[in-house]
């Protein structure tokens, strides 16, 4: 169940993080991160490791993307 919910979350955080990568809509990268933060704590307490894995890389994503516009952009 727990690996349910972080896959939820790490879903909604990816359909944030995807229209995040056009230029001047960087800011929704910084609504996307707690999102994937915690589905990857949920995915932590989680038997499997599916869901954190998945919340990773999309955390991954989003700090890429931040860190190539400079943290706003």
């Amino acid at each position: 169940m727990l690996n349910l919910l972080s896959i939820l979350l790490g879903i909604i955080s990816l359909v944030i993080v995807i229209p995040s990568a056009i230029p001047l809509l960087g800011w929704g990268n910084w609504l996307a991160l707690p999102f994937a933060v915690a589905g990857a704590g949920i995915g932590a307490l989680s038997s499997t490791n599916g869901g954190r894995n998945f919340c990773l890389i999309v955390l991954a994503i989003a700090a890429i993307r931040l860190s190539l516009g400079g943290g706003i952009i």
